[in-house]
């Protein structure tokens, strides 16, 4: 224990006596320790848990009990979020009070959610909606009451602060649903947890006029005793789900409830497990270089202790020791400064986001993070306290330095073999899904680390026919390879991980683009009323035809089910076994919406399509002249349809789908209603067109067909931002090393007439060095790896991005991105170490 004691005293005078150097180890390690425990902090504070919402969604009730659809036992979660069932068997009865108190005794009053439409003078809006009394004492706590008072009678409503926002006034009124019923705000209430939320609060039947079992109909329940496990299993008995407070306070064993199993996937641990060993990974590649700058300024002490009798293992526990002090303290400073922040941000971003719960610190992944960061540490120090216990003191008190670690230096065995190795897993994992694949670039990059000491050793060689400032600067890093190395491959990690993910991320975006086949041509203008009758399509149309002058509407039909509700056609393709039909509305109408679909008149078509025949676009879909379409379940009896089809050509060679003729669908029990257009039109301003015709009735949709477009996706400016911020980290910690190390030689340089650029030359020779090496293998190394991964992420954009698989493997570069990493990150380096570089020596006394 002494000998403990007395490393950590001596690790302490080390730190305190480099400042300098202690604060960059501090900021190296102390950094990833802050960014994580503030995410970790930053989301469970914004995340409300279940056990948070009970007020919000209880109030001072003990349950909540919620319809659904389905007459038959149910499984539902604790929570009471998601269900399912074992087999169908509906009801078009809704269920009453009496059925639910046979089941649980106690006082129930109803409780209902959902949406509705809003208008205001320039628009509607789609908000969430309450049908509930909240002068119920059971209420409480619900909506908390701001200003104003709750509702009394079915003509008054209380909204939420962020609708007041909106242009509703308290003591107004506003006009609610299709039928247009004008109702008086009388309050204004808050979500406990959300303070952004767009919601309206009312009576019975005054806000949900199409309410049905499973759509958010049931009560609140107030029972003299408390809602057990057992209760929520009889109500999941007869179809009912229950939110229960006792149950949200003591969740059952997961067991009690099959299907919702919360084993974690083996998927998740394995990336979970890569990520971790990542950032060890890149933390040590930071830290290292200035552990190893510190051993050869110790280097004397050490063998000073050596030479008094002090064993290897003592110089081990001295250098470890320092990674053990200035990791403590920095991962002690980042977890503090970090669960700090994220406390202190969160109220404040909530301003925008809305949705927040009660200040939350995860002690366990908090403690996880800053234990991380300290076994970082201590790793960074391995490598330097292994050193030390093998210098011969003899050599370093003469001042001969020890010729051992350049024996050491060029010795890529280990690292070929992994890279070998990783390669082979990636390989044999292009099938899998990507943790797969990360396992073998996790891999990748251990052998990579290993191999850039002789990468360092090689490049060094080459010096010789260097101008005068970069040959002094390569010599030097190639001199003092371990710090290079190091500052080089995090660099490398950093580059191999942007690129590959970018390369990714890219070829999933070509592979997107390549299957996505739309319905109609581009530049088609769709306007569709859902849930309207004919009075209310009337107006629609008349309002379209207003809003949109001497642009030609051509009608098209909707198929409805029995209820009334529309029914979705499903084309299925040739050799289609199970679900792998591709779910369309497709085009119900006449020649002319066939001319406009089909891009050009075509006699032959449109005589097909006269004659009770579909019109395809894609002879996939076409068997023995035949087209399959499944519908919906909320069809009648018939749930497959066998229509006679034709093939023909669409204006876009993208396109799929095809024309059906409405003869076809009556005959299978269907009924049609004109409930769309269709116009080869773009509007200047397509929200301003929804709003204007969502003034005539609520339900307009109106859809631009544009492409697949272009999204914007933070992912390449995240990338770029991580790697420049890794990477110019690694460089500039290298590079300050190094010129505390090169001090003497650089005043040699200007003792000796060299100008002032010289010294700023030297400096930015070595970090774009450091950087150029890093990137350069790194852009290799993740072109390789992203090239595997375009095979998985290309393969799912492939299958979710259109409605037909293909097979070709997409590979796409982002090549302005890579350039800014792989020839930006070391112009920009060389460039700031240039520019904050002293440009004259410090006068030094020369000893004799």
């Amino acid at each position: 224990m002494s000998a403990l004691v007395a490393a950590l005293r001596i690790a302490r005078r080390d730190a305190l006596r480099a400042k300098g150097r202690s604060a960059l180890i501090m900021a190296m390690i102390g950094l990833p320790v802050l960014v994580i425990t503030g995410l970790f902090t930053g989301f469970a504070t914004a995340g409300v848990s279940p056990a948070e919402q009970v007020t919000a969604r209880l109030g001072a009730a003990d349950a909540r009990i919620a319809t659904s659809e389905f007459r038959v036992p149910i499984v539902q979660t604790p929570g009471g979020d998601g269900f399912r069932h074992t087999r169908t068997a509906r009801s078009d009865r809704s269920r009453t009070v009496a059925e639910v108190t046979a089941v649980l005794d106690g006082r129930l009053i109803p409780y209902d959610v959902g949406s509705v439409e809003v208008r205001r003078p320039d628009g509607h809006d789609v908000v969430s909606a309450i049908e509930l009394d909240l002068r119920d004492p059971m209420t409480r706590g619900i909506r908390p009451l701001v200003s104003g008072r709750f509702p009394a009678s079915p003509g008054e409503v209380a909204v939420t602060p962020e609708m007041i926002e909106r242009g509703v006034r308290l003591g107004g009124t506003i006009s609610v649903t299709p039928q247009e019923r004008q109702v008086r705000v009388v309050g204004v209430v808050e979500h406990p947890n959300n303070l952004r939320r767009k919601e309206v609060v009312g009576f019975q039947n005054v806000l949900l006029l199409d309410k049905r079992d499973g759509h958010g109909t049931g009560w609140l329940a107030d029972t003299p005793a408390p809602v057990l496990w057992q209760d929520v299993l009889r109500l999941n008995g007869v179809g009912l789900t229950a939110t229960s407070r006792a149950v949200l306070a003591g969740p059952p064993p997961a067991t009690e409830f099959p299907g919702y199993d919360a084993a974690t996937d083996p998927r998740i641990l394995t990336t979970i497990a890569a990520g971790v060993v990542l950032a060890v990974l890149e933390t040590v590649l930071l830290a290292g270089p200035a552990f190893a700058v510190g051993l050869r300024r110790r280097r004397r002490e050490l063998a000073l202790i050596a030479a008094q009798g002090g064993s290897g293992a003592h110089l081990r526990a001295i250098v470890l020791a320092d990674g053990l002090v200035l990791g403590g303290v920095a991962t002690l400073l980042g977890a503090a400064l970090g669960t700090g922040g994220a406390l202190v941000a969160v109220p404040i971003l909530a301003r925008w986001t809305g949705g927040y719960g009660p200040p939350e610190v995860p002690w366990l992944p908090v403690l996880g993070a800053a234990a991380l960061g300290l076994l970082s540490a201590v790793i960074a120090a391995l490598v330097p306290a292994v050193q030390a216990a093998r210098q011969h003191p003899a050599q370093v008190l003469a001042g001969r330095e020890s010729e051992q670690g350049r024996r050491r230096a060029g010795r890529p065995i280990l690292g070929l073999l992994l890279i070998t190795a990783g390669l082979c897993v990636t390989a044999l994992s292009l099938d899998d899904s990507g943790p797969t694949i990360l396992v073998g670039g996790v891999l990748v990059v251990f052998g990579l680390v290993a191999v850039m000491p002789w990468l360092v050793q090689a490049a060094g060689r080459l010096a010789a026919r260097l101008p005068l400032p970069l040959r002094l600067s390569v010599r030097d890093a190639a001199r003092h390879r371990v710090r290079t190395a190091c500052a080089a491959a995090a660099v490398m990690a950093a580059t191999m991980g942007a690129i590959s993910l970018g390369i990714g991320a890219e070829s999933q975006e070509a592979a997107f683009k390549a299957s996505y086949r739309p319905e109609v041509p581009t530049g088609t203008l769709t306007i569709t009323a859902h849930g309207v009758g004919d009075r209310g399509w009337a107006d629609l149309r008349a309002a379209a035809t207003k809003a949109l002058p001497g642009v030609s509407l051509i009608p098209g039909q909707l198929a409805l089910g029995r209820d009334g509700r529309p029914v979705t056609t499903v084309l299925v393709p040739q050799g289609c076994h199970g679900q792998c039909g591709v779910a369309l509305d497709s085009p119900i109408g006449d020649a002319g919406l066939l001319a406009l679909v089909q891009g050009r008149a075509d006699p032959r078509a449109a005589a097909a399509l006269a004659e009770g025949r579909a019109v395809v676009f894609d002879d996939r879909m076409v068997k023995d002249g035949t087209l399959t379409v499944d519908l919906s379940s909320e069809a009648p009896e018939r749930t497959s349809l066998q229509i006679p089809a034709v093939t023909v050509t669409a204006a876009d060679p993208r396109q799929i789908g095809a024309v059906l003729p409405p003869q076809a669908l009556t005959e299978a029990g269907l009924k049609l209603a004109e409930r769309r257009l269709y116009a080869a039109h773009r509007p200047a301003d397509l929200p301003l067109l929804e709003r204007r015709l969502s003034l005539a009735t609520g339900k307009a949709d109106v859809h631009l067909e544009s492409g697949p477009g272009d999204p914007s996706t933070p992912l390449f400016p995240t990338l770029l931002g991580v790697a420049l911020v890794l990477g110019l980290g690694g460089t500039f910690a290298a590079t300050g090393l190094a010129t505390a190390d090169m001090r003497r030689d650089l005043d040699t340089v200007s003792a000796v007439g060299a100008p002032p650029r010289v010294r700023r030359l030297i400096v930015a020779a070595q970090a774009g060095f450091v950087a150029g090496l890093g990137t350069l293998v790194g852009a290799v190394a993740g072109g390789v790896m992203g090239i595997a991964a375009s095979w998985p992420m290309s393969r799912h954009a492939r299958t979710s991005g259109g409605p037909l698989d293909y097979d070709a493997l997409f590979v796409a570069v982002p090549w302005s991105f890579t350039a800014a990493i792989v020839v930006g990150l070391p112009l920009l380096a060389a460039l700031v170490a240039g520019l904050v570089t002293r440009a004259r020596p410090t006068l030094t006394r020369r000893l004799a």
